[in-house]
């Protein structure tokens, strides 16, 4: 691994940085667009691994070089680690599933899970979406004024994803609380008194255990729900080990719940402040959500930041990158790279084209659940901009951290609804 030229004075390194607005890191991105779309920078700053030290890394901010990238796994792997910072290999390998692989391990793994989801499960998760939306909107009507985080946005994806794959009601609070800390790890409100990688350790054993005792009862009674599907999934002979689907049940749990979770949030805050955009969808809901959907997605940026390792000694833009170093794509960056977007700041739900990188940039890892998240976002708005017009919402509360564009809080008042 190369030692790297002297660190970019835009430090992105910081928590400081990273406990900013996205405002405020647009404008330090935008310089690096515009002077050095490919910089080296000093570790960062993880709470995870305080002491861990190690190289720097480069920082990829253009919407083209992300998704460039992206495209090339051959050149830019995924099995040396996808996290901005580091981690043990053993919770990378307990939590990331096929996030963190390279072919040929990582073509099988995924074609294992998607061959599970059948178009008649599909079907049935789309149905039962938009009757967990009306749920949860006729909740919010009950309950007035309230944070639409914790009774709208994270209530209706962590419903989802344990209907969907057979978590006992039961079991859903404990599962929710679990995956969420995972997440929000670094966050001192969510760690307490224990630091970040204790936290991180329990909620992954916790998580992986409710996986493994599920998938257990699957095998000796079948029902209804992705998890029978997927112990019953197999391909060539080859079938999902327990560490497999225990993985897949982690990243499902978090993938699927905080991405959509605060790209609700964060839709919510837009539409609120772009009066005329919400009109016009609300008005020609069905003719323009799909477009809306897809601006959503690109205005919120739910995740941040992936990361790659060179396998060979390549040139982006000129800059020379070594065999072994990491390279960091902010997709926070390129999804509001002016290259790629016209007039990038602006909320515009008939924007088109809108080649967002809000569920990656394209390759072999481009998220397996965009329909989840499509169906979901669609859904939820469908039943709030009809039911509950006059939602009004407050100031956001963010959660510091270089993964997750995560909102903690947003008040709402629901006024008049129908």
């Amino acid at each position: 691994m190369t030692a790297g030229p002297a660190f970019d004075e835009v430090d992105l390194s910081t928590m400081a940085f990273w406990s900013t607005t996205a405002a405020e890191r647009e404008r330090s991105f935008a310089v690096l667009r515009r002077e050095r779309p490919v910089s080296w920078h000093r570790p960062l700053e993880n709470p995870l691994l305080p002491d861990a030290g190690g190289g720097g890394y480069w920082a990829v901010v253009r919407h083209a070089d992300v998704v460039a990238v992206s495209k090339d796994p051959q050149t830019f792997c995924s099995g040396r680690g996808v996290m901005y910072g580091d981690a043990p290999p053993e919770l990378l390998e307990a939590s990331q599933s096929f996030l963190a692989m390279d072919a040929p391990r990582h073509a099988k793994l995924r074609r294992l899970v998607a061959s599970a989801f059948t178009p008649r499960r599909v079907a049935t998760i789309d149905a039962q979406i938009r009757a967990q939306a009306r749920a949860v909107v006729d909740e919010l009507v009950e309950r007035g004024d309230c944070d639409a985080v914790e009774h709208v946005s994270r209530r209706l994806p962590m419903w989802t994803i344990s209907e969907m794959m057979g978590v006992a009601p039961e079991d859903g609070d404990a599962f929710a609380a679990m995956a969420n800390r995972l997440v929000a790890a670094g966050d001192p409100e969510i760690a307490g008194d224990s630091d970040p990688l204790t936290v991180v350790v329990e909620c992954l054993m916790g998580l992986t255990r409710m996986a493994l005792e599920l998938a257990a009862a699957r095998r000796a009674h079948a029902a209804d729900d992705l998890m029978s599907a997927l112990v019953a999934a197999e391909i060539d002979g080859d079938r999902l080990t327990d560490a497999e689907i225990g993985a897949f049940f982690v990243l499902l749990a978090v993938a699927g719940n905080d991405t959509t979770r605060n790209t609700i949030s964060h839709s919510l805050v837009a539409l609120a402040a772009h009066p005329d955009q919400r009109r016009l969808l609300r008005e020609e809901f069905d003719v323009r959500i799909d477009r809306a959907v897809e601006e959503m997605v690109r205005w919120a940026t739910p995740v941040m930041t992936f990361r790659r390792t060179a396998t060979r000694d390549v040139e982006l833009h000129g800059v020379p990158i070594a065999e072994g170093d990491k390279v960091v794509l902010l997709y926070s960056s390129a999804n509001r790279d002016e290259h790629a977007f016209v007039a990038p700041e602006r909320f515009d739900i008939d924007r088109d084209p809108n080649p967002h990188v809000g569920f990656g940039g394209g390759g072999p890892h481009f998220c397996l659940g965009f329909f989840l998240a499509r169906t979901q976002l669609r859904s939820i708005f469908d039943e709030l901009l009809h039911r509950v017009p006059d939602l009004e919402v407050g100031e956001p509360e963010y959660v510091p951290g270089s993964f997750i564009h995560g909102v903690k809080r947003l008040p709402c008042r629901v006024g008049d609804h129908l």
